[in-house]
């Protein structure tokens, strides 16, 4: 059953993995590119992206409530619902830009705040007010996305992703860099490039959705309003929110080592940002992997196969943390390597970036791993509506463990920025321990805690 259940998840992950690779090559262009700016324009992308993405997938994390409740209903064959709660995720994006939309436009207050290098501070704080035009657009893209996962309908993300790198490159070329009579803007044409990125992405998805689901009435303005549609939005809100927590705590984890290798220059911001960003793109594939999964456990939810959820949830756990092995073994033997597609190796100005940037790697060899069972067993509960079980518990591993533990080995230990790297491994680890034993309690109990609300 296992076997059966491993190649129907790769042939649903496959192109899901690509998709997320390449949404998040746009991640890596942008701190390629940027990269031939210096290690100041590095050091300021490295605030500037990381706060972008806290606020986006933290407040916007209710949307991804969207995936099992559509996964869920694909496999009860009710496309009534599926409909439904797409218009809320949509309304809801709407009133979602609000409050993130005016805490980007203060980003620059809020680095001085936390005392941050001066000049990062300001460069960072443009980058977010040229980024912050592309809310909008990606909300809505991550609703779509998210309902099209469900579907096991990934294909066009795929395209529209692949797609979005090309054109994420030229228009940071243009505006980066100035051609075509435009003004050179630096770093923060990364953030004009991006929002035209989300704007082109979001475009495209609707584009495709009234094609294939033009049946469904999604966009239209009377069934957005309608009562039907508005009893899905409790539906959405009590397990969107704890997933978006969820997603808070976690990318706040990240994000406080961030803000924390501030304080130690920017040579170790820069040096933080290429390992965390390389670390990353290997997160991608059991992201992938996971949320394939977790489409595969709705659906069989859906049709009352609690054995072959459990079979499902398992085999994404076990395929996402083998895949961490592998590509924490590129990290301990090829750290120079990866390096050298961000930097000038050779370059003595760049030495001590390298060198920290190397450090950083092996370290991330050991918590990717932990990272990667941990996204199983949190997309694992998400495909079987458990998501405020894994609200509690990242907010112990990561707040309790994984801030604390990093705090304690860089200042108190002075550990420096390894050891923020360190707590990240910690609040890692006890993450993937517990998530994955909820997922078992759910199945080994008489009554398999939470199957009953259903």
């Amino acid at each position: 059953m296992y076997r059966q259940e491993f190649f129907a998840l790769i042939k649903l992950a496959f192109p899901l993995v690509l998709a997320h690779l390449a949404q998040h090559t746009i991640s890596f262009v942008d701190t390629l590119m940027v990269g031939r700016l210096g290690n100041d324009a590095i050091a300021g992308i490295a605030l500037g992206s990381t706060t972008f993405y806290f606020v986006v997938f933290a407040i916007s994390g209710v949307l991804l409530g969207v995936s099992p409740i559509v996964s869920q209903a694909k496999g009860a064959n009710d496309e009534t619902k599926i409909a439904a709660v797409l218009r809320q995720a949509i309304l809801l994006s709407a009133l979602l830009l609000i409050p993130c939309w005016l805490l980007l436009q203060n980003g620059e207050a809020l680095f001085h705040w936390m005392k941050q290098p001066p000049d990062v501070a300001q460069q960072s704080g443009e980058y977010l007010k040229a980024i912050s035009w592309g809310l909008l657009p990606n909300f809505i893209f991550i609703s779509l996305r998210s309902a099209l996962e469900s579907l096991a309908d990934t294909r066009p993300v795929l395209i529209i992703s692949c797609f979005n790198v090309t054109l994420n490159i030229v228009a940071n070329e243009i505006l980066m860099f100035g051609h075509f009579g435009l003004p050179e803007l630096g770093l923060v044409g990364t953030g004009y490039a991006s929002a035209i990125v989300m704007w082109c992405a979001c475009l495209m998805l609707i584009f495709y959705f009234r094609l294939k689901y033009g049946h469904l009435n999604i966009f239209t303005f009377e069934q957005l309003l309608s009562r039907q549609s508005r009893s899905q939005l409790w539906e959405l809100i009590r397990i969107g929110v704890p997933i978006g927590i969820t997603i808070g705590f976690e990318i706040s984890m990240f994000s406080a080592s961030t803000f924390g290798m501030g304080w130690f220059g920017k040579d170790a911001l820069a040096a933080h940002q290429i390992a965390l960003q390389t670390a990353s793109i290997a997160f991608m594939i059991p992201l992938g992997i996971s949320i394939a999964a977790s489409a595969r456990v709705g659906q069989l939810m859906g049709g009352n196969d609690l054995q072959g959820a459990q079979v499902a949830g398992y085999t994404g756990i076990v395929v996402s943390g083998m895949i961490m092995v592998a590509t924490g073994l590129c990290f301990i033997f090829l750290p120079r390597n990866l390096i050298a597609i961000y930097l000038d190796i050779a370059d003595p100005e760049n030495s001590v970036v390298v060198a920290k940037a190397v450090s950083f790697l092996f370290i991330a060899a050991a918590f990717g791993v932990f990272d990667g069972l941990q996204v199983g067993g949190s997309m694992a509960l998400r495909g079987l509506k458990d998501t405020r079980a894994a609200m509690v518990i990242t907010m112990i591993a990561y707040w309790g463990c994984g801030i604390t533990s990093g705090a304690i080995f860089a200042f108190t230990l002075g550990k420096g920025g390894e050891g923020l790297w360190y707590g990240l491994t910690v609040g890692l680890a006890v993450a993937s321990v517990i998530l994955v034993l909820r997922f078992r309690s759910h199945f080994d109990a008489d009554e398999p805690c939470g199957l009953s609300e259903r």
